[in-house]
């Protein structure tokens, strides 16, 4: 008897195995608290940390004027809350304001206050340049900047123009006078990203005067027997809600180094 092939085929072939189940994946790790904290702050130090500078201010600080007065000021301030805004400003008009009759004639120096730092150039003429930044900005960029607004500020207002501005004109007009140098608005703005200045810092090998920059804390800058909670009290730079807001922070600090 002749069988068909397939016939015997189905009758005897093996059926095939089923293919093996894919392994099956192992559960993480549950991570302790402590460790992925140090895994974010590992990966936070790889990242390019953010760098601020916040104003530039020109000032008139001769030994005639009782207080330091503001021929230019350019503001960054975009980083704060919209209701913060002019508490800050106010605040960094007081702080340059200070400094500016305190750091001597054609010197340089770097005060600290809280996280930020004021950059002081001042010039013999008593043109006064001030910048605030974050502790992150490079001082070497800061110091450059204010050259160039020397420079720049110098070369657009005449001598007779600033020493004959008065106090009344120059709060009338704000950031509009006669003093006010539009080019540093543009130049504030540029160099928020000190990468932008690196070939400018390469370039300046040398500052243009071989003065010592001091680097001091607000507090040290200050006479003896001065504090500073009694400028920010007698100042009439700073509005009432102003000085409160100092007031508060204050407290706070306060409590928290008590703790």
């Amino acid at each position: 008897v002749t069988r068909h092939p397939s016939a015997f085929n189905s009758r005897h072939a093996q059926p095939l195995p089923p293919p093996p189940a894919p392994p099956r994946p192992l559960p993480n790790p549950p991570c302790h608290p402590g460790l992925l904290a140090s895994k974010q702050s590992r990966l936070s130090s790889l990242l390019p940390r953010t760098m601020k500078l916040l104003a530039l201010l020109m000032l008139r600080a001769l030994d005639s004027d009782p207080e330091a007065l503001i021929l230019h000021g350019s503001y960054e301030l975009g980083d704060f809350n919209y209701f913060q805004r002019g508490r800050v400003k106010e605040f960094v008009n007081f702080f340059a304001k200070t400094l500016a009759k305190r750091v001597p004639a054609g010197q340089r120096s770097s005060v600290e206050h809280e996280e930020y730092i004021c950059h002081v150039h001042s010039r013999a003429n008593r043109v006064v340049a001030v910048a605030l930044c974050d502790r992150e900005y490079p001082p070497r960029v800061a110091f450059t900047f204010l050259m160039k607004a020397h420079e720049a500020f110098a070369a657009r207002v005449p001598d007779e123009t600033w020493l004959a501005t008065t106090r009344a004109a120059a709060e009338a007009a704000a950031e509009g006078g006669p003093c006010h140098v539009a080019e540093l608005d543009g130049e504030l703005v540029r160099y928020r990203d000190p990468a932008t200045a690196d070939s400018i810092m390469k370039m300046q090998n040398d500052l243009d005067e071989t003065k010592i920059i001091l680097h001091k804390t607000i507090d040290s800058v200050l006479e003896r027997g001065v504090k500073l909670d009694q400028l920010v009290e007698k100042s009439n730079d700073l509005s009432v809600s102003s000085k409160m807001f100092y007031q508060t922070a204050q407290d706070q600090n306060s409590c928290c180094s008590m703790m």
